[in-house]
């Protein structure tokens, strides 16, 4: 018995083990929920397209540039963020597209930051991440659903003793210091799930 019968059923394996990317409109509808609902409408926005590649969905008007649900990842994330941030954004993007491990592009990037060749905000700014592992987009109702904010507001080489932040939360949704001293310091507020 010749195997070529199994063929057609490896291809619809292979066509529906890949993710389904929704319309423009679905992932720009989406994404920009990250973002306060005044920045909405004028915000920037980048998705993806049928391979899977990162691309520009919307040009805006305000200083908020926003990410779509990645397909290719478990759960569901969007995220937005000032435009102030977008150096550092993009650098990261350039070195996963290079291959390299997350560690390695937190080196890359550190040393970048000191050395001025990358540029990072002078003030303080923010990424609002919505997110759930079972969240999801309603077409119907036009939310996201089974998701949850939260806020990372960045201050370069910041440390606990130059805010006053603690290291870690103290009460559940407190905010405090991740990667203090580095170029990736930033404040985390997690509130609590709904």
């Amino acid at each position: 018995m010749k195997p070529f019968f199994l063929l057609p059923i490896f291809i619809f394996s292979l066509m529906s083990c890949q993710a389904q990317i929704p319309d423009k409109e679905g992932q720009i509808a989406a994404a920009v929920q990250a973002a306060p609902p005044e920045k909405q409408e004028g915000a920037t926005v980048y998705g993806f397209d049928e391979d899977g590649n990162k691309v520009l969905l919307r040009e805006g008007t305000n200083e908020q540039i926003c990410i779509a649900d990645d397909p290719n990842k478990e759960g569901f994330s969007v995220a937005c963020y000032h435009k102030d941030l977008q150096p550092f954004m993009q650098r990261g993007d350039e070195l996963r597209a290079e291959g390299k491990r997350p560690d390695a592009i937190f080196q890359i990037r550190e040393e970048e930051a000191k050395s001025g060749k990358l540029k990072m905000p002078e003030n303080p700014t923010t990424l609002h991440v919505l997110s759930g592992k079972e969240g999801k987009y309603n077409v119907e109702t036009g939310k996201v659903e089974n998701a949850n904010l939260r806020y990372v507001v960045y201050i370069p080489f910041a440390t606990a003793e130059s805010t006053g932040l603690p290291i870690r939360p103290l009460v559940p949704g407190g905010a405090w210091i991740m990667d203090p001293g580095t170029h990736r310091a930033h404040i985390m507020i997690t509130p609590p799930n709904d």
